[in-house]
């Protein structure tokens, strides 16, 4: 294969959990190649090779010079925290290098910054780029349809001792979805927190539940619980291999399109 047929793909937070699956998932796949690797400035790993920790040399260094790491790159796979990959939205939006966007917390106004550079570049922003997770979203959306009435919805959500936000942005995805086929807002039908005496549970609300210990990848259920009956949807992920062949598929979907914002349901075809 010609090199040029190569998609190429620059992974920001290089030495992180994430950014080792996501070098070791370049490493193995046929049409995506590894051009560069981002860390923070502190970062020890500095000046050594990118995929040393595999055992292998790719020729490319780790660094924290934006322009430098994103020299050669088409695409940019960001899943580090909203401060840093907004500062890399600004230098791919300059550089023209698309965006696959994996991090979750940010505020509202960052997502509008990230709307606007869409219009310059295009973008897949997606809290969870799992397949699995994505196809969960379609059922829920169809589920939340038929179970409007009559059906309480509380998400239960577990990870890593590790996350540092919470709900996770998955979660968080789910209630949207949910609410959103149900013709509803999250924001105001969402219950954080429940202590003391609460009263009785408003039948608009969508609870959510958070478990953080160990080594948790990232569990996820939604409970529908009805009377007579309980339904659950629930996806668990053993592996963040799952993440990076999503954000995979999520460059191969960005090659051909030179500017826009889309989400994971884009790219597998479930709008």
């Amino acid at each position: 294969m010609a090199t040029s047929s190569f998609h190429r793909v620059a992974v920001a937070g290089a030495t992180g959990r994430m950014g080792h699956m996501l070098i070791e998932s370049l490493r193995a796949s046929d049409d995506c190649r590894l051009t560069g690797a981002l860390d923070i400035p502190s970062s020890p790993a500095l000046g050594n090779d990118a995929s040393a920790f595999l055992g292998h040399a790719s020729g490319v260094p780790v660094t924290a010079d934006l322009r430098t790491g994103l020299a050669n790159a088409e695409v940019l796979i960001d899943f580090t925290r909203p401060e840093g990959t907004m500062a890399h939205l600004r230098v791919c939006r300059e550089r023209g290098v698309k965006l696959v966007i994996g991090t979750t917390g940010f505020s509202e106004a960052q997502k509008r910054e990230i709307e606007d550079a869409a219009r310059d570049i295009a973008i897949v922003m997606a809290p969870n780029m799992s397949v699995g997770v994505n196809v969960t979203l379609k059922l829920l959306q169809m589920a939340a349809k038929a179970l409007s009435t009559g059906y309480d919805i509380e998400i239960i959500e577990a990870h890593h001792r590790h996350k540092v936000d919470a709900p996770s942005g998955t979660a968080l995805k789910m209630g949207e979805v949910i609410a959103e086929a149900m013709g509803r807002n999250l924001k105001d039908c969402a219950v954080y927190a429940r202590e003391g005496v609460t009263g009785e549970r408003d039948p608009s609300s969508i609870g959510f539940a958070t478990v953080r210990g160990g080594d948790i990848v990232g569990d996820h259920t939604v409970l529908f619980a009805g009377t007579g009956e309980r339904i659950e949807i629930t996806h668990k992920s053993s592996s963040r291999a799952t993440y990076a062949q999503g954000s995979l598929r999520a460059v191969r979907f960005l090659a051909d399109r030179p500017a826009g914002l889309f989400d994971m349901f884009d790219v597998l075809g479930l709008r």
